[in-house]
């Protein structure tokens, strides 16, 4: 949506490409490429499952162009053919994250159509794991950001009390839980796990010094922070602002202290 805004308003066309920056792949545009995606697969790169390490399989859309199968089509871009990454100096641990199976992982989620063509589906940081599915949080931030009220969106997860991840939303814009609701409900390609557990609203979303989302903060943050937060509790239908009651209670970790009273930090909610 970014991309479409951008040509409309300077009149241009916006060409995307792909590459890591240690060199280990790279995905180039080429004509006939499909609105979204990078480019096709060039020989030796492949979307695969991290867990199993098998090739996921293609993507599939509606009429629309809607992923429809995000759980089992986004993976892991890996290169499996030659490669000119030579590893990083004096860090064994994360080149052994790079190099797996003598294979190069760039660390970035993917999902590729029938005809090979690759679609970035953002960072396996950005990854969740929610009842035991897997979730891309960039799938479900565009999805999000078809909300009328909102200006932008960053989704990424939030520790569930019990076991896993939970959905939480950043939305810089405007907010209504009825609204919001109800937009989730008629949103054809939002599965029953990525509607988002927490919102945050913010006025201006917190941007790193490239001016990127500040996502690593707001996961710090989590629902602990300053801004207004709504949540739906387990079972319910609406959203409804979260107080230090919420935080205290359902929300506390079942096993132990949490991190937040470990380190003397209080919740700050409404």
């Amino acid at each position: 949506m970014d991309a479409v805004a951008f040509e409309r308003r300077f009149g241009v066309r916006l060409v995307e490409g792909y590459g890591s920056s240690e060199g280990g792949a790279a995905v180039q545009w080429s004509p006939g490429t499909p609105p979204g995606a990078v480019g096709r697969a060039a020989p030796g790169l492949v979307v695969l499952d991290p867990e199993t390490r098998e090739e996921c399989p293609p993507a599939r859309f509606d009429g629309a162009g809607r992923l429809l199968n995000g759980d089992e089509a986004i993976g892991e871009l890996v290169n499996q053919g030659p490669s000119p990454f030579e590893g990083y100096w004096r860090n064994p641990a994360a080149e052994a994250e790079r190099r797996k199976d003598g294979w190069y992982w760039t660390g970035d989620l993917f999902y590729r159509d029938t005809d090979g063509y690759l679609y970035f589906a953002g960072r396996t940081d950005d990854r969740l794991r929610v009842d035991g599915e897997n979730l891309a949080a960039a799938m479900i931030e565009n999805i999000l950001a078809r909300y009328e009220g909102a200006a932008a969106v960053a989704v990424y997860a939030v520790p569930d009390p019990v076991t896993g991840d939970q959905v939480m939303a950043t939305i810089a814009g405007s907010f209504d839980p009825e609204d919001f609701a109800a937009f989730l409900l008629a949103q054809p390609d939002l599965g029953t796990k990525m509607a988002p557990r927490f919102v945050r609203v913010v006025d201006r979303m917190p941007v790193t010094a490239t001016n990127k989302i500040h996502r690593a903060a707001l996961r710090r943050q989590g629902f602990r922070c300053a801004d207004p937060v709504w949540w739906r509790p387990p079972g319910a239908a609406a959203y409804r602002p979260l107080t230090r009651e919420d935080v205290e209670g359902p929300l506390a970790p079942t096993r132990g202290p949490s991190k937040v009273r470990r380190q003397g930090l209080e919740p700050r909610t409404r």
